[in-house]
């Protein structure tokens, strides 16, 4: 599937869809916990069923309802899978499920799209490995396809977490571990991902310690309660609409997003306003209003997923944009430093790349035919580029954008924004 994208007038009013992250958290905590929990208003996309079939794959009784999800959980005692688990392109299904496969006495198979099968895990399969699990990489490159063995036992392990979601996996798991669990973090990346993790914790009554995210210990034989729960809106999607209405001089009124809540990418509110944005917060409603846009330095470590639409950002912004301290932006579904680099450039963009990040100037930007390379979130800002220039702007494989935004392409219609599929 293509987008065709052309210059657009943009001004609307849209909700945004339920957090992935949240989402995913909720459907592993609920087939860990004891008894029936309600999912409200999830976000239903590729990744999220992703997750779905794996936690129903482990025994978990999901069943879909007018609200979002009714589950029926294992009570921490998951079933070895009829067959193997293959997890599409949901990188933190297959993080958060390996360490729940380490619970069973049994093996556990998974695999994914070829995405998966080249981003790496084997920092999370040390750590599995040390607190008493037995993994194997069928290719032994540190990758999917995964063989997990456990009964796991818990005790200490050093954790070099380039993505917050190896820390999530044990976190997640290891209070269900049969002895405490000590994790010393070699680094960790994107601490308001972990946060989320935290947040889950605490309502779910959990107990740990958190010494200054340099060390968790985490007591054993805990157990998961059921809940219900209301999934908030995604800040990783509002971004393109934050953007998108930034670099337009447009206004565009987003609903359902929770300041309160501990979501990282909410953090581009405030750096689109401190690059000239006006932005007016109400409730849980966020208005919009694009002027003209200054460069700034910005470190994106805690905000991976928003340096491909704030890479776009940077060619509207007066002077220089500089992305910086996020090397981790190369180990998502693409490196994605270097296709923004590539990608933007065919469009015009004065942009040169780092080893951890992106330094673009304010650029006149011209139509041309990209490649989304099948990352969504790739897809997603090359359309909000398309969007803001003059003739019409080709996005190829746009399909990829399923994966966590089903709705993107109707959302940017209501906004304004001419976009043909």
């Amino acid at each position: 599937m293509k987008f065709t994208a052309t210059k657009s007038e943009i001004k609307g009013s849209i909700e945004i869809p339920g957090s992935k992250s949240h989402t995913i958290r909720a459907l592993f905590f609920s087939s860990l916990a004891d008894g029936k929990s309600e999912i409200i208003k999830p976000l239903k996309s590729d990744d999220t069923l992703s997750a779905v079939k794996a936690c129903r794959a482990f025994g978990s009784k999901i069943e879909e309802s007018n609200h979002g999800y009714n589950i029926t959980g294992f009570n921490g005692n998951p079933n070895i899978p009829d067959n193997i688990i293959d997890v599409g392109n949901s990188g933190s299904t297959l993080r958060f499920a390996v360490s729940t496969a380490s619970l069973i006495d049994g093996y556990t198979v998974f695999t994914g799209d070829e995405q998966i099968r080249n981003r790496p895990i084997q920092s999370l399969l040390d750590a599995l490995n040390n607190l008493g699990a037995k993994t194997i990489c069928t290719r032994q490159n540190g990758k999917a396809p995964l063989i997990i063995k456990g009964k796991i036992k818990g005790g200490y392990t050093k954790l070099d977490s380039i993505t917050s979601q190896y820390l999530t996996s044990l976190l997640i798991n290891s209070p269900l571990f049969e002895k405490d669990t000590t994790i010393e973090l070699i680094r960790l990346n994107e601490i308001p991902y972990i946060d989320i993790t935290l947040w889950w914790l605490n309502k779910l009554g959990i107990q740990y310690n958190n010494d200054n995210y340099k060390f968790f210990h985490i007591p054993c034989n805990q157990k998961y309660k059921p809940f219900n729960q209301q999934i908030p809106g995604d800040f990783s999607s509002a971004t393109f609409f934050l953007v998108l209405a930034a670099i337009s001089g447009g206004t565009i009124e987003l609903k359902n997003l929770d300041m309160s809540d501990p979501q990282g990418d909410k953090h581009v509110i405030k750096i689109l306003e401190d690059m000239g944005a006006e932005i007016i917060i109400n409730n849980k409603t966020i208005i919009i209003k694009g002027k003209n846009l200054k460069g700034r330095e910005i470190d994106m470590n805690s905000i991976p997923d928003a340096l491909p639409a704030m890479a776009v950002a940077g060619c509207f912004a007066e002077g220089e944009t500089k992305l910086l301290n996020v090397p981790q932006a190369r180990l998502k579904e693409t490196d994605r430093i270097a296709i923004m680099n590539k990608e933007l450039s065919k469009m015009g963009a004065k942009i040169k790349e780092l080893d951890d990040g992106l330094i673009i100037s304010q650029s006149n930007l011209k139509n041309a035919d990209v490649y989304s390379h099948n990352d969504h979130r790739i897809a997603m800002a090359l359309t909000l580029a398309g969007l803001n220039v003059k003739g019409k702007t080709v996005i190829n494989s746009a399909e990829a954008v399923s994966i966590t935004f089903p709705t993107f392409s109707k959302l940017i219609k209501k906004c304004g924004g001419k976009i043909e599929l």
